[in-house]
């Protein structure tokens, strides 16, 4: 993958990262095939019921992931000789919490569906097996292991193994035309095979995760301090998934056609984080050495994700029907206009990824978390103004009001107001045109 050079960064070391992406990519441009088959073969109303259950369950997973990822990084960083017990506390407090989560998923869905004004067919073993299927994720404590190490490569090699297993599972149900609930099922063997593949490259490597303790104090030091990122991987659950669930009111069709155009809207928003990820060591080298240098290169790093997505939106906007049609033939009509719509978010998308890690870096961790809260309250006061009037059109309207509101939140704050206005001027090609005419 090549894509333009970011100036002030190493070429060399972008595109090398870049290439090491290869395999990350190869997963997510095969789970788009496969969720486009997907979608095709369940219809709008199938459809629009698994992405229900999938967006209600990643809700709670927020909660599930109890916010230990960063914490157990940095213990295992400090306390290499305490690994197991670090490791085995993480994991035993998340099989706890997500065993925990499965009923009570299943109570909030039977709550909703009782009081929703159209009900419609009971999902609640659909919800039970999706958070089941999240169940599983609690053994990514072992993938969190692998990143402290600096060997990602070995996780995202069993990723890949799954994904193709997952494929060939999915495309033998469509071809077998069996019903919804077949495509759950292989959603939680998904989970499993994932948890089996992450203890297995871990035995490889010549651990043992049978040797991982349980430390109660250690648990409480945990929660402790992972207590904050909770509530904030909530926010950011809500702020991404709650459009989907409040849609269900309207109906499982109104979400089909929905989850359909969002799903493809959202495809790529891989690129930003495969792009900041790369130079945020830079940034940070440039801080520390260079302040001028490192406002100059987050500027330029601004630039090029307008780059990037300001062409792909316009182009998509203006064949959003084309694209559904052609991709979905004729089973997710007005799918098109929220594409149409929906697809510029990833512009305020793309500018909100790459100033959180300004934010990240300047230590303004309570900033990032507001900026998300008010993306999600906006999201969710927006959805129900709009999502009785207008159904998936107002639920795409809201959420690009709410990324524009989240991504430039930062300008209602005096010390990060000057980010903001950088990232205005990237927005309105005010930098390029001023680089345009320097030369």
């Amino acid at each position: 993958m090549k894509l333009p050079v970011i100036k002030g960064f190493d070429e060399e070391a972008f595109n090398k990262y870049l290439k090491n992406t290869g395999w990350l990519m190869f997963g997510k441009i095969l789970s788009l095939l496969v969720g486009l088959l997907v979608a095709r073969y369940l219809g709008p109303d199938s459809f629009g019921e698994l992405n229900f259950g999938l967006a209600l369950v990643a809700i709670l997973a927020a909660v599930g992931a109890l916010g230990l990822d960063t914490f157990i990084i940095r213990e295992i960083v400090q306390e290499p000789d305490k690994k197991n017990e670090i490791l085995g506390t993480s994991l035993w407090l998340r099989i706890i919490t997500n065993a925990l989560l499965i009923p009570v998923a299943m109570g909030i869905y039977g709550l909703s569906h009782h009081l929703s004004s159209t009900p419609g067919q009971s999902l609640t073993l659909m919800v039970g097996l999706l958070a089941l299927a999240s169940f599983f994720k609690s053994f990514n404590v072992i993938d969190v292991y692998f990143q402290s190490q600096v060997q990602s490569k070995y996780v995202v090699q069993v990723q890949n193994i799954c994904l193709i297993i997952s494929a060939a599972v999915k495309i033998t149900i469509v071809s077998l035309n069996l019903p919804l609930i077949y495509i759950v099922l292989a959603l939680v063997f998904d989970g499993l095979i994932l948890a089996f593949g992450l203890v297995l490259i871990y035995q490889r490597k010549g651990f043992n995760i049978f040797e991982w303790t349980y430390n109660s104090t250690r648990a409480r030091s945990l929660l402790k301090q992972s207590a904050p990122l909770i509530l904030s991987a909530v926010m950011v659950s809500l702020y991404m998934k709650i459009d989907v669930v409040m849609l269900k009111d309207v109906g499982s069709k109104a979400v089909g056609i929905y989850s359909a155009a969002a799903n493809l809207s959202e495809a790529w928003y891989f690129i930003p984080v495969a792009i900041i990820t790369s130079v945020f060591p830079a940034l940070i080298n440039a801080r520390k050495t260079d302040h001028e240098r490192y406002i100059k290169r987050l500027g330029n790093l601004y630039d090029l994700l307008i780059f990037i997505c300001i062409p792909t939106a316009i182009i998509v906007s203006f064949s959003g029907n084309f694209i559904i049609h052609l991709l979905y033939s004729n089973r997710y009509e007005g799918a098109g206009a929220m594409l149409s719509i929906h697809i510029w978010s990833g512009v305020f998308v793309f500018l909100g990824s790459a100033s959180s890690q300004y934010l990240l870096a300047e230590g303004y961790t309570k900033i990032a978390f507001y900026r998300t809260a008010a993306g999600a309250l906006v999201n969710i006061l927006l959805n129900l103004w709009l999502i009785p009037k207008y159904a998936g059109i107002g639920a795409s309207i809201a959420t690009l009001i709410a990324c524009a509101v989240s991504t430039f939140y930062l300008l209602f704050i005096p010390k990060t107001r000057q980010q903001g206005i950088m990232m205005l001027k990237s927005l309105f090609l005010v930098t390029a045109f001023q680089k345009i005419f320097k030369r």
